[in-house]
């Protein structure tokens, strides 16, 4: 499987979806809560999606037929019609303007997938696995172990990397590096020792 996970920092991104419904629609919500500018083609949107176009001024509705220069200066393209032709037209214009495309119905046609995603604080964990569902089986096993108390300790850590940093103490930060995120981090995070750790450096 040719997949290189990466993870994009979507505010800002300009993503342009083609289709309005329920899968278009979790696309597109998705895309939208991460910060990114979105614009959904499609003759007939969800009634989700009008709620949340109403609601924020980065979702955008077309409702009409796509056409070749909607991609225009989308940065990320995702072809979620249900009539295969139009997703397959959709992928051809996009690589053909050098886009990232998604084809929701036939993955491996596109150049990326979404992931099955968990999130605790600063942490993101996305799963991929060939088929959706299984992704999302294996994702919420992992959100049992990975829970809030990763979220607090990355939260910790971050606020110290960027203050200690900030201060011109790149010595100070690889110090409580050193010493708090040891190949051990994970035991020490669920035997809650690594809370105990930081005391002496709060």
């Amino acid at each position: 499987m040719s997949v290189v996970p990466i993870a994009i920092h979507a505010a800002g991104t300009t993503v342009v979806v083609v289709g309005g419904g329920s899968v278009a629609t979790r696309k597109a919500i998705t895309f939208l809560t991460a910060g990114a500018q979105v614009s959904v083609i499609a003759p007939v949107v969800s009634e989700e999606l009008r709620e949340k176009a109403d609601a924020n001024d980065r979702l955008h509705l077309h409702a009409r037929e796509y056409a070749p220069a909607d991609i225009g200066e989308a940065m990320l393209v995702v072809a979620a019609t249900d009539i295969p032709a139009v997703n397959e037209r959709v992928v051809a214009d996009a690589r053909r303007a050098g886009k990232l495309v998604n084809r929701v119905d036939v993955p491996h046609e596109g150049s990326f997938s979404t992931m099955a995603v968990h999130r605790a604080g600063d942490l993101t964990v996305g799963v991929v696995a060939g088929v959706p569902r299984a992704a999302s089986r294996v994702r919420d096993e992992i959100a049992k172990q990975f829970d809030q108390r990763y979220a607090d300790a990355l939260e910790f850590l971050v606020t110290a990397r960027a203050a200690l940093l900030a201060r011109g103490e790149p010595d100070g930060w690889r110090a409580l590096a050193d010493d708090l995120v040891p190949p051990e981090f994970c035991d020490l995070v669920e035997g809650g020792e690594f809370q105990q750790r930081t005391t002496p450096w709060r």
